[in-house]
């Protein structure tokens, strides 16, 4: 009896031991950078797409709308719909649509005579020439968003739009990097190369979609674009990467990244 009492103590501490022997992973600390910069990006998606709505719905003449370009503050969203004057130095905002108490909900008001904005909105338009001139793409929709960058400067992304209900595209999308008057690119960062259009409700009949993969090719690290895609996806579930260096990362439904141990 005692000693098969000692062989059952030795090996519960030869388990305990080998579980203290792996060690976690090291954060990245450019993770949570990611993750916020992929957000930022979702919530300017769902602002973008919902203003729209809203002003849609009031009939505008196709001229007065021209682009969208969309800012946060501490009270939500705003959503502006106008285009640079002739001589670029002005952009003029014919409609303004501001977030309610949700990312869905949008109040609209004409401006007549349009507002004239020389700073924020006047740099993204010159930024969003600026990326698109330069974007080389295939022959699809994209959008395109602005977005604040660190030292006053600007992300431009361009990424696929999606175009049938239910496919969620990933990849073929750009992240830019801008001088803070839109004019000139700082950084050209391909985030993805090809484009997967992904139904993650594809899965045989009887099972639930647990999760998705891909593997990157151009970076060691989860980028902006995946934790778009990952919040933009339903049904919600997380995204597991594989990179070049032979590392695993997991996009939690939330957006949070972690490493996993291989």
């Amino acid at each position: 009896m005692r000693n098969r009492l000692v062989t059952v103590v030795m090996l519960v501490l030869f388990l305990v031991s080998g579980s203290f022997g792996k060690k976690k992973p090291e954060p990245d600390p450019m993770l949570p950078d990611v993750t916020a910069r992929g957000r930022a990006l979702y919530e300017y998606d769902r602002a973008a797409w919902h203003a729209t709505d809203a002003v849609q719905a009031l009939h505008p003449p196709d001229h007065s709308v021209g682009r969208y370009l969309a800012s946060k503050s501490d009270k939500g969203w705003t959503v502006v719909f106008g285009h640079l004057n002739e001589q670029r130095d002005r952009f003029l905002i014919g409609y303004e649509a501001t977030q309610g108490a949700t990312l869905q909900e949008f109040s609209v008001k004409k401006l007549d005579p349009p507002s004239e904005d020389t700073s924020f909105y006047l740099a993204g338009a010159k930024a969003f020439d600026t990326a698109w001139h330069d974007f080389r793409g295939e022959n699809r929709p994209y959008n395109i968003a602005v977005l604040p960058a660190p030292s006053n400067q600007l992300y431009v992304y361009v990424v696929p739009a999606q175009t049938k209900t239910g496919i969620y595209p990933l990849g073929g999308d750009v992240r830019y990097l801008m001088t803070s008057d839109g004019a000139t690119i700082v950084e050209k960062r391909q985030l993805h190369k090809s484009i997967l259009e992904i139904n993650p409700r594809s899965v045989p009949e009887g099972t639930n979609t647990a999760g998705g993969y891909h593997t990157h090719v151009l970076s060691d690290v989860p980028e902006d674009t995946d934790v778009f895609y990952v919040l933009t996806r339903q049904p919600s579930v997380p995204e597991f990467i594989g990179t070049r260096n032979k590392k695993m990362y997991e996009i939690a439904v939330d957006g949070t990244i972690r490493e996993k141990k291989m």
